[in-house]
């Protein structure tokens, strides 16, 4: 068995949580916040067994794609003496963060 930890942007959370209970399943969700942009975020939790795993990988790439946002310059960078006024920034957003893990029991009681 494999335990899937998937960081997804807030706005592809839910159609991937649905996509993945559809298709038989299970999903924790955790409401999380991102460090770069400390934009709120999603991390799921994902048991699967080894032969559903793969099928699993795809359907996170298939929902969750990266994009482009405009975002407001860093806060560390505001108020800096003898700096201007930054503008907002451009940066790529959404896709997953994923981290894979053998699970050596699966207990539910």
């Amino acid at each position: 068995m494999k335990l899937i930890i998937a960081i997804v942007q807030d706005e592809d959370a839910n159609r991937l949580v649905n996509q993945l209970m559809n298709e038989g399943l299970g999903v924790t969700k955790l409401a999380t916040t991102g460090g770069f942009l400390r934009a709120g975020n999603t991390t799921l939790l994902i048991g699967v067994e080894e032969d559903r795993f793969q099928h699993a990988m795809e359907i996170i790439e298939q929902v969750c794609k990266s994009r482009k946002q405009i975002a407001p310059a860093p806060s560390s960078m505001v108020g800096m003496p003898s700096s201007y006024t930054p503008y907002p920034i451009e940066v790529v957003v959404g896709g997953a963060t994923v981290f894979v893990l053998t699970v050596d029991q699966f207990i539910k009681l």
